[in-house]
């Protein structure tokens, strides 16, 4: 991402003339550099997918996921999130990609918790940083979270909530497509359909998070939630929807966050938050489901953040 770097300072401070260490600069080349990451990534892991899903029948998929016991499913989805580190923006390709093959809502949700909140590259930096204490306990609970949370969006039956992106229609080649010429076509048209259709969702999200990432000073969340008050768990969470950043990013701020005197349960809270509850997810999966159903999921996963965070702050 070197490159990618050297190409928002060069906009950033070169052609705009903007200042590293001002407000305004630290917004501008949030936002060019995650635009263009997140655009990057979501359309090479749309056209990844695709493809190898040409070869994979959207029925295999449906029945893995779609076990006599129901709950087999949400635990089988959520450990896929685990294998996949992918960012939230990202993991909505996968995302779509289940709901296209059928499978159940609940399982769905699992994966959409899962993959951006507990994925290998977290795990090896909560390792080192705080230890496998809290690495293992940072994957148990993001797993319960993202397990219990689909089980209960299931059992609401919100079908009937999700906008028709497809048109009505199933895009898998499944067995028809023979040749690689004919997998890379329709990677292709799928992949430039579904940017086309949420583009500007990603932009409006990026930039919501780009203003907080340049005008929220970084000590802004300390100042408020250093304490041992009831309403600091809570409050955590809040600060940080709006942010956007993978497990990858936010971590290390985890780590400045319990040096300047923050629990751990309120700063893992916190990254909870960013990771599984960004601000920018919202507004893509705007253009896959509506309102209600985006409400119902971002208040479960909420709860369940909150209560971490809470069971956190009384076992370390």
């Amino acid at each position: 991402m070197e490159m990618l770097k050297f190409f928002a300072d060069y906009i950033t401070y070169k052609l705009f003339g903007l200042l590293p260490e001002s407000y305004a600069g630290a917004a501008v080349n949030f936002f060019i550099y995650d635009t263009v990451k997140i655009f990057i990534l979501l359309g090479v892991i749309i056209f990844i997918v695709s493809t190898l899903r040409t070869f994979v029948p959207p029925e295999k998929v449906k029945r893995i996921l779609s076990r006599k016991n129901k709950y087999t499913g949400n635990i089988l989805a959520a450990l896929i999130g685990i294998i996949t580190p992918f960012c939230t923006c990202s993991a909505i390709s996968l995302f779509l990609g289940f709901i296209e093959a059928g499978v159940p809502l609940g399982a769905t949700f699992s994966f959409l918790v899962s993959s951006p909140m507990i994925n290998e590259v977290a795990l090896v930096l909560l390792l080192g940083l705080f230890g496998w204490k809290i690495a293992l306990i940072y994957v148990f609970s993001g797993l319960v979270i993202a397990i219990f949370s689909g089980i209960i969006i299931g059992r609401l039956k919100p079908e009937k909530l999700l906008e028709n992106l497809f048109d009505g229609k199933r895009s898998y080649l499944g067995l028809e497509a023979k040749t690689w010429r004919e997998r890379i076509e329709y990677a292709k048209n799928y992949t430039l359909g579904i940017l086309q259709k949420v583009w500007l969702y990603i932009v409006l999200g990026i930039g919501v998070a780009a203003w907080f990432h340049g005008y929220v000073p970084a000590d802004f969340l300390a100042n408020y939630v250093s304490n041992d008050s009831w309403y600091t768990v809570p409050l955590a969470v809040l600060i940080g929807v709006p942010l956007y950043a993978n497990a990858a990013g936010v971590i290390p701020l985890v780590g400045v966050l319990t040096e300047k005197g923050i629990s751990m349960g309120t700063a893992l809270a916190f990254m909870m938050a960013v990771t599984g509850l960004s601000l920018p997810e919202f507004m893509i999966l705007k253009r896959v489901m509506k309102i209600k159903l985006i409400v119902i999921f971002a208040a479960i996963v909420t709860i369940g953040i909150i209560f971490t965070g809470y069971l956190f702050n009384a076992i370390l």
